[in-house]
């Protein structure tokens, strides 16, 4: 028997509800049933309009051709169906994280302080994947697969409003995940400003416990099974000079990933992804602290070298101090998290997993 659930509700002074597997299909439920609109008040006009009978409908409906066309379709993929928020998708892990979720069936939620970026990277996934359609009165150009949001996730009322959107957009939450953060060098006397500790930990600490808090008023409601991951950092337990408040931050954030994971538990899943650094694609690396990473390391360069051959080069050095000797890139981050929301490790919550390449340093003691 196919699903005997309305795939259109029709809201007397509201207006109609379409509903789908996917944005798209909704969309194309929608569009069919104002067909039919369309149908009943061109037949009324002339005299009425008369609906075809119950066996009619059931023998359209299960009709042995249609029968076999279902049975062809290909099985959903893993993350079918999920509407997962990327809070940082403007850029690096937060943008190779959108993109590897949604060739998974997911559909993004891409979030950014900077909304141009976040539309940005959610136009490429429309692009990839396929058109969608505007949402009235909140400013989303595109409402397929993806779609872009601005937002400070230091400010609570801006992390419930994107929220609000994404619910109004999809009409419901699957996940989050969190890879924004930030990274303020200190002075050259090495000390870092009471502000700039602040701002660290306002955007690594409290910015993904007020985006895993607001989001659990949804999983509450929606009662439904729910996953949380946040992106630390193998600084997090490797001491090193030069980042006392990034390293101190993500220590912090590290055992807010293990707090969430009992205070949300049964319902919702709390994770974490602890890379190494990262400088592909990372708006935490502008040249300048590139050029300044290598003068400290005496790794030698042209002043007249691209950002992307500077980048490198320090990437390759990085890759040196692992097991693997591997540069660490976006996509390997966003392989890890899309493990993590997956069905794969559905009992298994409360744990950072390293995404190093392999540091010794950062072992667990």
């Amino acid at each position: 028997m196919r699903d005997p659930n309305p795939t259109v509700v029709l809201v007397p002074g509201l207006g109609m509800i379409a509903w789908g597997k996917t944005k798209s299909e909704s969309r194309v439920t929608a569009e069919f049933y104002n067909c039919a609109i369309e149908v009943m008040r061109g037949a009324e006009a002339i005299d009425r309009y008369e609906a075809m009978d119950e066996q009619e409908a059931f023998d359209i409906e299960y009709w042995s051709l249609e029968e076999a066309k279902l049975r062809r379709l290909p099985p959903e993929k893993e993350l079918a169906r999920q509407i997962v928020a990327v809070v940082g998708a403007g850029a690096g892990i937060g943008k190779a994280t959108a993109l590897r979720i949604v060739k998974e069936g997911a559909h993004a939620v891409c979030v950014d302080r900077e909304a141009a970026a976040a539309g940005a990277t959610a136009d490429e996934i429309v692009r990839l994947h396929g058109e969608g359609i505007g949402v009235a009165g909140t400013g989303i150009s595109n409402c397929g697969p993806a779609i872009g949001l601005g937002c400070d996730i230091t400010n609570r009322e801006s992390v419930a409003r994107m929220l609000e959107d994404a619910m109004i957009a999809y009409g419901g939450l699957d996940a989050v995940v969190v890879t924004a953060g930030v990274f303020v060098p200190p002075d050259r006397t090495g000390r870092i400003k009471d502000e700039q500790w602040g701002l660290t930990f306002g955007v690594n600490v409290t910015g993904a416990y007020i985006v895993a808090d607001e989001a659990n008023r949804i999983f509450a409601k929606q009662r439904l099974p729910a996953s949380v991951v946040l992106t630390t950092s193998a600084n997090a337990v490797v001491a090193k000079k030069g980042s006392l408040a990034y390293d101190t931050s993500k220590a912090a954030a590290n055992h807010l990933v293990r707090e969430l994971a009992v205070e949300l538990a049964p319902l919702v899943r709390v994770n974490a992804v602890a890379p190494a650094t990262v400088v592909k694609g990372s708006t935490m690396f502008p040249r300048e602290r590139v050029i300044a990473s290598l003068t400290k390391y005496e790794i030698p360069f042209a002043e007249v070298e691209s950002d992307d051959a500077l980048r490198e080069k320090l990437a390759g050095f990085y890759a040196k101090r692992s097991l693997t000797q591997l540069p660490i890139e976006p996509d390997d981050q966003a392989e890890a998290v899309f493990l993590l929301l997956s069905p794969r490790l559905r009992k298994t919550t409360g744990h950072v997993v390293p995404v190093d390449g392999g540091l010794q340093d950062g072992f667990l003691r």
